[in-house]
């Protein structure tokens, strides 16, 4: 087996952390939209306080997250592989190709509302093409695009190209190599995100040009969010949070498409109308399946060095098979 295929880079723990954060609350966001075998439900607000709650600190507050460290994954891995291969491109193209089968059989045989298939587009359209450009392009298309999705309120997808990039620009500018070196900035950038997201919020919830009010929200919170989850990784609670949230992020793309298959087994246990489910449903069904992940994602890595579906994404990127059992 090629040694390439054995070793790379030091995972940096604060990414599968933040990544199995996210994860959990795509969950909650999609455990209706599933249930309901459509696409993501058009949001509105709710009548329900619980389901108000819900739609205030998860809807559209996640996403964002796993679209910007897919950015980041994406930039992490081709300076990777340009250090061990003449064509990173090809290498990252299959990538990008591998994961919009994928996202297609997944849109095709269980869930309508898959994104799996339109990062894999957008990746090939947008993010392939920015690895000629340099890096302060890339940083100026990253806040270009995301400005127009926002002018257009064309929906939560519109983001993802302008928050892949944003992802791909932090990457290259070495702000993910010092992601961990300080907490000061992560705080302000918290407090920062929190306070402007207040106003954004009161517009989002009074209905005011509410498309492109629960969009805007939704990237401060996912600023917040993130920012506060690196404060806290510089804190005693460091071990907690890992132990918590890194199995789920380790094993991200065999757990959004388990979770899947997990939600539309509990449906028809929990009976009714998904739409009609009030926030107590949804947390429970949450509830029960993000621990059976976490117990199957800790077991699996104790073992083996990647998830079952990272493997063979993996093995499909270097057209090589690489090694799986833990040394």
């Amino acid at each position: 087996m090629s040694p390439e295929l054995r070793q790379g880079r030091p995972r940096i723990a604060a990414l599968d952390v933040i990544r199995g954060f996210a994860l959990c609350g795509i969950l909650l966001a999609n455990v209706q939209p599933i249930a309901s075998l459509g696409a993501p439900a058009v949001s509105e607000p709710s009548a329900s306080p619980g389901d108000a709650w819900l739609g205030l600190l998860v809807e559209q507050r996640f996403y964002p997250i796993f679209s910007l460290l897919f950015g980041v994954g994406f930039s992490l891995l081709l300076r990777s592989a340009g250090e061990r291969t003449a064509r990173p491109r090809l290498l990252l193209s299959r990538r990008l190709l591998a994961l919009l089968a994928m996202g297609l059989a997944h849109h095709l045989l269980l869930w309508q509302g898959d994104i799996l298939a339109v990062y894999a587009v957008v990746g090939l359209v947008v993010l392939l093409p920015s690895t000629w450009l340099p890096r302060w392009a890339v940083a100026g298309l990253a806040f270009v695009f995301l400005a127009v999705a926002l002018a257009l309120a064309a929906g939560p997808f519109a983001l993802v190209p302008g928050l892949f990039l944003l992802g791909s620009a932090l990457t290259r500018y070495g702000v993910i190599d010092r992601i961990e070196h300080s907490a000061r900035v992560p705080a302000l950038l918290a407090v920062l995100f929190a306070v402007l997201a207040v106003p954004v919020v009161k517009l989002q919830v009074e209905q005011v040009r509410f498309s492109l009010t629960l969009a805007l929200a939704g990237l401060l919170i996912a600023g917040a969010y993130i920012c506060g989850m690196l404060v806290l990784l510089r804190t005693p609670l460091r071990r907690a949070l890992e132990v918590l949230f890194a199995p789920l992020g380790r094993m991200a793309l065999t757990n959004y498409l388990s979770a899947t298959v997990l939600v539309l087994a509990a449906a028809p246990l929990v009976g009714g109308a998904p739409h009609e489910w009030p926030a107590t449903t949804v947390l429970i069904i949450a509830g029960v399946i993000l621990p059976v992940q976490w117990i199957w994602s800790t077991l699996w890595l104790s073992r083996y060095l990647q998830g079952p579906i990272e493997w063979l994404w993996r093995w499909v990127t270097w057209a090589r098979r690489p090694a799986l059992r833990a040394p």
